[in-house]
Parts: structure tokens; C-alpha cells; sequence
């Protein structure tokens, strides 16, 4: 039995595809052109996520049921974030390097862990390679605190150009799905019944 119904989804799909595609791509050209319109954007961005943040950790210490230490945590850390969007909110260049910092740090981290786990689990595949990129992102992360300034503006480049190439994929995996839904449809059979004795 044979089914004459292509597939509706994958005739819609390429256009959704090719749609992410250019929007990404132009998002990497205006980040790529513009570093310093985007830093102070994810700067604004920023201070925002950490109010957010703060007010919801410091409304969740008094309302959630939760033990004495860990109200005084979500305190403590809801009022650290508070403090650090005022920061953010009274001077634009110190939100950028507080960002710069909190890039920087996460970075440290993560190069950290991924380098220790490799390093202590001699059976994990690619083992050489995860402590190579836990090593890059420790060195990232000590610049990006060395320069934060420069080190943020170079950051935005490469995310400009990152963004670029993903969406150029993007846009070439589109019409490759739109050339594949428009191909032939195999038919779909049943097996043929077995004789019953």
C-alpha cells in the first residue's frame, strides 16, 4: 500500500530553517560591526538578569519553606545581586566590566572542572582533547580578567563571526531540506501477512 501524502512538515520546515538562518547571520554582522552597541546592550541585559535575580532570591528566603541556612544563602546571594545591579545601573562601564568578570570567572570555572575531570578519569574518551579545551579556557578566562575591556570587545567579534557562520549553514541546510522534500516519496508497504496453518 502506498501513501501519496508527502510529508507537510518538511515542506515547511526548510522555510522556518532558511528564516533562523538569515536572521542569525544578519545578528552576526550587526554584533561583528557594532561590538560596542552589543557590549553595552548585554551590559543593560545584564544588570537586569541580576536584579531579576536578586529580587526573586531575596523574595524566595522569606517565602519558601527551607531550612535556616538556606534562607540565610538565598539571602545572601539575592542581596549580592541586588548590590551588583545597582553597580550595574549607576555606571555603564562598570556593568561592561562587571560582565567582563562574570565571563571571565565562568571561564576559570569551567576550564577548571574540565581539565581536573579529564585529567582524573584515564578511560574518558578524548581525554587529551578535553584537557587541552579546560586549558584554553582557563587561559581565556585569565585574560578575559587581565584585559576585560579589550579581552570583552574581542570576545564580541568572534561571537559576531561565530553567529555567521551558523546562520550560513543554517541557510544551506534549508534548501537541502526544501531539495528533500520535494524529491520522491518512498512508498510506504506492509508486510504481507503469514500464512496461518
Amino acid at each position: 500500500m502506498e501513501s501519496p501524502a508527502r510529508p507537510g512538515m518538511s515542506r515547511h520546515l526548510w522555510k522556518s530553517t532558511l528564516l533562523s538562518g538569515i536572521l542569525t547571520v544578519i545578528l552576526g554582522i550587526l554584533v561583528w560591526v557594532w561590538p560596542g552597541i552589543t557590549i553595552i546592550i548585554a551590559a543593560i541585559a545584564f544588570g537586569a538578569y541580576l536584579l531579576i535575580a536578586g529580587v526573586t532570591q531575596v523574595v524566595f528566603a522569606f517565602s519558601l519553606h527551607v531550612s535556616a541556612g538556606g534562607r540565610v544563602l538565598l539571602f545572601i546571594s539575592g542581596a549580592a545581586a541586588l548590590i551588583l545591579a545597582v553597580l550595574c545601573f549607576r555606571s555603564l562601564q562598570e556593568s561592561i566590566l562587571l560582565l567582563a568578570i562574570w565571563i571571565g570567572v565562568g571561564f576559570i570555572f569551567r576550564g577548571v572542572a574540565t581539565a581536573v575531570s579529564a585529567i582524573s578519569d584515564p578511560t574518558l574518551p578524548g581525554r587529551a582533547w578535553e584537557i587541552f579545551i579546560g586549558g584554553v579556557s582557563l587561559v581565556a578566562g585569565v585574560v578575559m580578567l587581565a584585559f576585560p575591556f579589550e579581552s570583552i570587545v574581542t570576545l564580541t567579534r568572534v561571537t559576531g563571526i561565530w553567529l555567521i557562520v551558523i546562520g550560513v549553514f543554517e541557510v544551506v541546510s534549508a534548501f537541502g531540506i526544501r531539495k528533500a522534500s520535494k524529491g520522491p516519496v518512498p512508498p510506504i508497504t506492509q508486510p504481507a501477512a503469514e500464512p496461518v496453518d
